[in-house]
Parts: C-alpha cells; sequence; structure tokens
C-alpha cells in the first residue's frame, strides 16, 4: 500500500469486500492535502456513508509519510481557507467533521509521520495504528495560526488538556512511543506488521452488529464532546433491541457459529 504512484493524485478510493480505504497521493510533499483534495474527500466520505455494504473505512497515506497536513500557501494567500467553506468546495474543518461523524468506524493506517491539520484528520479516526518510526508535530504556534474551534476541542477532549497544551503551545515533535503514551495512538507496531494489524482490526469491526457499532459509535463521541444526548442514545439502543441483527447475534450465540448481521 505505501508503493509510490506514478504521478500525483487527489486521494484515491478503494472498497473491498466492507472495507473502503482512502489514501492521500501526493507522496512527493509528504501526502500535502490541496484544496482539490478537500473536495475529493469530502465526495468519498460521501460515498461511505450512503452505501451499506461497507463497514469500515481506513485512510492512509502514499509513500513514506501519512500527511504534512494542509498546504499553507493556500492558507496564506486564503487566511480564511482553512475553516471557511468556499464555493468551490469544503473546508478543512467541514472534511474533519465529516470524518468524524462517519456512520463506521475509520481506522488511521498511520505509515509515517503525521503533520499539521493532518493530525486532526487522523484523530477523527476511531483508531490509530502507527509505525513505530511514526512522529508527530502540531506546528500552529510556530506559524501564527490560532487552530479552528473543532480541533482544539478534539485534541482536548481526545488526549487530555496536558497534552493538547503541550502540542499546540511548544510545536514540539513528538515520537511514536509518547504518541502512544498519550493515547493519541491507539496501537504502535512495526513497519512490516502494519498492514496486518489494519487488516485485522478492520475485519473485527466488519463482523460486528452494523446498528450497534453505528449507534455506540455515535453515543461516545457526543460524550467526547459533552453533548452526550441520553435521550437519542436511549431510542438508539431501543432501535438495536427490535433488530433483526439482535436475534441474528442471540441465534449465533445459542448455535455457536459467527453471525451473519445484515444491518437492519
Amino acid at each position: 500500500m505505501d508503493g509510490m504512484a506514478e504521478e500525483a493524485t487527489t486521494p484515491i478510493l478503494a472498497v473491498e469486500g466492507p472495507v473502503a480505504t482512502i489514501r492521500l497521493n501526493r507522496p512527493k510533499v509528504h501526502n500535502r492535502i490541496e484544496p482539490d483534495d478537500l473536495l475529493a474527500l469530502s465526495e468519498q466520505l460521501a460515498r461511505v456513508e450512503r452505501d451499506r455494504a461497507i463497514r469500515v473505512l481506513v485512510l492512509t497515506g502514499t509513500g513514506k509519510s501519512f500527511s504534512s497536513g494542509y498546504h499553507l500557501g493556500d492558507l496564506a494567500a486564503r487566511p480564511g481557507a482553512e475553516v471557511t467553506a468556499r464555493a468551490e468546495g469544503p473546508s478543512f474543518e467541514g472534511v474533519c467533521t465529516q470524518l468524524e461523524n462517519l456512520r463506521v468506524p475509520a481506522i488511521a493506517r498511520l505509515n509515517g509521520g503525521v503533520y499539521g491539520g493532518a493530525t486532526d484528520l487522523a484523530l477523527c479516526c476511531d483508531f490509530r495504528i502507527g509505525v513505530e518510526t511514526a512522529e508527530l508535530r502540531m506546528p500552529a504556534a510556530a506559524l501564527g495560526i490560532h487552530y479552528y474551534p473543532s480541533g482544539i476541542l478534539r485534541y482536548a477532549s481526545r488526549l487530555g488538556h496536558n497534552a493538547a497544551k503541550k502540542l499546540f503551545l511548544t510545536a514540539e515533535t513528538i515520537k511514536a512511543p509518547e504518541m502512544l503514551a498519550i493515547g493519541y495512538l491507539t496501537e504502535m507496531v512495526p513497519a512490516a506488521e502494519l498492514d496486518a494489524r489494519v487488516a485485522a482490526l478492520a475485519q473485527r469491526l466488519a463482523a460486528n452488529a452494523p446498528l450497534a457499532v453505528e449507534g455506540v459509535k455515535r453515543s461516545l463521541n457526543e460524550i467526547a464532546r459533552s453533548a452526550f444526548d441520553a435521550a437519542a442514545a436511549l431510542e438508539r439502543a431501543n432501535q438495536s433491541q427490535r433488530s433483526e441483527d439482535l436475534k441474528e447475534g442471540l441465534a449465533a450465540f445459542r448455535e455457536k457459529r459467527p453471525p451473519r448481521f445484515m444491518g437492519r
């Protein structure tokens, strides 16, 4: 998956069974995210959202880096580009929110360094599996940027205030072991094991009941944002108890066989 493409392109979407993979594909600039990439990402995420056969998303990059973040030249030319939606395409913040709220669980396959806005893009995923040589830097303060609100909220709610302050206020680079220690990485693995571990987690997630996974993910995200809707969570719980998936799960348990969930 890390092989160099012949030329840079907008992100590439591939679907294999229940697993969709979006691969950032500008390896010569460490998969820097361009304005055109935002539109492609938004359309690809919308396709994943619509396709009920897709049960997991993997987000990764081509080459040695996951991503160097949003194109700073575009940000300099249009100071509102990172947070303000434009007629010609979505904002970076909007794409991050779309990814965080995606129906299916998402895995960030961190094949290398993750920098700037890409650190938030990966944080929008539900799991982050990174190689032992991965590193992270949030350079906003060193560039004079006050980060957009939802990104700061994700950092603080996912990683805690101490880690968020260190990363934002110092703009220091941290290495994979520290990324794991602060909870940025779900798992740290040798590069040779990255694909196998991501595939195993994707298949495990895809095997679970889609309605239950979708509902619990939404509730947990609400809790992380201190916006838990107890009534909506109760309705999701009631819906799961009325579902065919629950009947199938209980039958499979009794019969000692793998369940065949249909997402209804």
